[in-house]
């Protein structure tokens, strides 16, 4: 609660603090709040990076939502980052679950 009220306070939020918070969110097993974030940060013109897309990828096995995490994969590749070992990693942890 503390860090959201700290994120809302942010003046200009960037891809750095919106990730972290996606990462507290998915540590303390509130992965639908952490998919929603995911959703604002991008309808508020941030991009995620490598590390947003291998924290978010974590929700997706705590909601049992396959149909997300297969969207993400599919943001993944369209952003040219399914080479990436970090977030290959990700990804086959995501299914694995």
């Amino acid at each position: 609660e503390d860090a959201r009220w700290l994120l809302d306070k942010l003046h200009e939020r960037n891809v750095v603090s919106w990730t972290a918070m996606i990462a507290a969110c998915v540590q303390q097993n509130h992965a639908k709040e952490a998919l929603q974030l995911f959703c604002q940060m991008q309808s508020e013109g941030v991009v995620p990076n490598k590390i947003t897309f291998a924290t978010i990828l974590g929700a997706c096995p705590i909601t049992s939502s396959l149909a997300d995490g297969r969207l993400i994969h599919a943001h993944i590749i369209e952003k040219g980052f399914h080479i990436d070992v970090v977030i290959g990693n990700a990804i086959v942890s995501m299914y694995g679950k």
